[in-house]
């Protein structure tokens, strides 16, 4: 996985980069590391983006994509086993390796990259090719190199990764779209010119939540062949349609997260704030995995009465409202 890369390396960006002191990487990511090492600021930024992601989607849920400090298994033992939270956490942060290498080329931070230049035939009704597209094949080229370095062993856990890593940065490909800039006198649009360009990443994050709702259970079969024994996933239920590269794959069920347990890596949701209007997942019933809640009330301090003044400031008072909250017992 990308995620040799944890939190603590994140900082690359703002630091030289000696990548024999990364600890994790295997030596094909070593060589990667050491041959293009410009983009790697941009590889460690994307990580930490797919991270950021996870903890959005999941923000509601048992389990919320927690991160440990300080660990190089910056998910704890939560990826050791091959569930759809570990397809999700592959398919994010090579999606976020992709998506960051590719916006890095086109803001012109690396001498190895830059925009597509494939983006230069005839253009459609109404418009020209301007500006910089996005080269999303580089970053997904960048992210297959690096994030599957790993991947080389025949086994079920690796044929998984590979599979959720490349679902990941096909969404990028899926999701690339016109971006056009009206010109013309007082913005009339007589002429756009128009870009190559990635969604928000959120965009990205959305489309990848829905395919871990909808993840396929896979079995682990063994085939002998010239090189020893290999193991590759099978679809579970013959009735449902066999997954496709787009979608994300497990073959081991989770844990229900409601109890802190250090061999499964879960926290628990005690002390979670919940939602106490909310009949889903976030709601203080399924949250607290039937334990109750605790209510509390909070005061906080917030701008009020705002007031526009000619020309041209604002005045606020500042007031103190009470909220009630709830958490898990």
């Amino acid at each position: 996985t990308p995620l040799a890369l944890g939190q603590q390396y994140t900082s690359l960006a703002s630091q030289p980069l000696l990548c024999g002191s990364i600890p994790g990487l295997v030596p094909k990511q070593l060589r990667f590391c050491r041959n293009y090492i410009e983009i790697m600021p941009s590889v460690a930024e994307g990580v930490k983006l797919g991270i950021q992601e996870c903890q959005h989607q999941f923000r509601g849920r048992r389990w919320n994509c927690t991160t440990i400090d300080d660990s190089l298994a910056i998910f704890g033992p939560v990826l050791d086993k091959a569930t759809r939270e570990s397809a999700f956490v592959h398919a994010i942060a090579s999606a976020g390796v992709a998506f960051a290498v590719t916006r890095s080329c086109a803001e012109g931070t690396s001498t190895i990259c830059g925009c597509d230049s494939h983006h230069k035939g005839p253009p459609g009704e109404g418009w020209k090719w301007g500006g910089c597209s996005e080269d999303a094949d580089f970053g997904v080229l960048v992210s297959r190199e690096f994030a599957d370095a790993r991947e080389n062993r025949p086994d079920a856990r690796s044929a998984m990764n590979k599979h959720n890593n490349e679902a990941g940065r096909t969404t990028i490909l899926d999701h690339m779209h016109l971006k056009c800039k009206c010109h013309g006198l007082s913005g009339s649009c007589e002429v756009k010119t128009c870009w190559w360009a990635q969604p928000d990443f959120r965009a990205i994050g959305d489309f990848l939540k829905d395919k871990y709702d909808s993840a396929s259970e896979m079995v682990v079969e063994k085939h002998r062949e010239s090189r020893g024994w290999v193991e590759t996933l099978r679809a579970k239920y013959a009735l449902f349609k066999p997954p496709t590269e787009r979608d994300l794959v497990y073959y081991e069920n989770s844990p229900n997260f409601c109890e802190p347990n250090p061999e499964t890596g879960s926290f628990g949701t005690r002390d979670r704030t919940c939602n106490v209007t909310s009949h889903g997942i976030d709601g203080c019933d399924l949250l607290c995995c039937g334990r109750g809640h605790n209510t509390r009330t909070e005061k906080r301090k917030e701008k009020c009465h705002c007031v526009f003044h000619w020309c041209c400031y604002v005045s606020c008072q500042e007031c103190i409202r009470i909220y009630d909250v709830h958490t898990c017992k």
